[in-house]
């Protein structure tokens, strides 16, 4: 049995292993770099003295920390790729300004991972780049449908709207245009598969396939803290 309907299990794990591999890649740059970058000594002190750690504990802790970020932006590149691997849709690689296209739907997508992933000052620039691209006359992708997708948004709320980002150049909105959409995550994982708990069901059959490719194995109550962080980005209906 297929473990989603609208991917291959073969694209979903190798999908999933690459941003593995980024993971432990990140995790080993980091760790060799740390003493590399300057570390504030006083505030090492105080977080080991108030958050009543070990220094090890705040080692790994500040490993961590210093790999995060970097891994959400291969984060954001995963949810490219599975998208990108459900049939009709193509996914336009790293570096191209369009992330996904449906030529049968006639929509275009760019992906980012989180709604602050982009600088409010630069979502103008976003919206250009997607106003011009279905609007253009020789664009390839005119009369198409262009979304800009935030997997994880501000708040637990679906939304699929017209994107109005702030035109610095004017100091007032965008122009508001029918074709030219921001959505969340979930809503977007929706509408390129057909299945409206899409997103969830992803999220919740990669343990599995984590643990088939790391042999990690997932406790129950580890699964059960991630579905409550789940909920917490997307909401119980999600």
């Amino acid at each position: 049995m297929a473990y989603l309907k609208w991917i291959s299990d073969q694209d979903l794990i190798d999908v999933t292993k690459n941003l593995l591999d980024k993971a432990v890649e990140i995790k080993k740059k980091a760790e060799k770099n740390m003493n590399k970058n300057v570390i504030d000594p006083f505030s090492s002190l105080f977080q080991i003295g108030g958050f009543e750690v070990g220094y090890d504990e705040w080692l790994n802790g500040e490993i961590t920390r210093q790999a995060q970020k970097s891994l959400q932006n291969h984060v954001g590149d995963f949810h490219q790729n599975v998208l990108g691997s459900v049939k009709g849709w193509e996914n336009q690689k790293t570096g191209k300004i369009i992330d996904l296209v449906c030529a049968d739907s006639e929509i275009i997508a760019e992906v980012k991972n989180k709604h602050n992933t982009v600088k409010k000052s630069d979502l103008g620039g976003v919206y250009d780049t997607l106003a011009d691209a279905v609007s253009t006359k020789v664009s390839v992708y005119k009369g198409y449908t262009a979304y800009y997708v935030t997997v994880i948004p501000p708040k637990s709320e679906k939304f699929n709207k017209p994107f109005t980002p702030s035109d610095n150049k004017k100091g007032q909105r965008k122009e508001s245009q029918e074709k030219v959409r921001e959505i969340d995550g979930a809503s977007f994982y929706e509408l390129v598969t057909g299945d409206p708990n899409a997103l969830r069901n992803l999220f919740a059959v990669l343990p599995t396939i984590i643990s088939v490719i790391t042999g990690k194995q997932f406790e129950d109550e580890e699964i059960a803290s991630l579905l409550s962080l789940f909920n917490g980005a997307y909401g119980d209906e999600a």
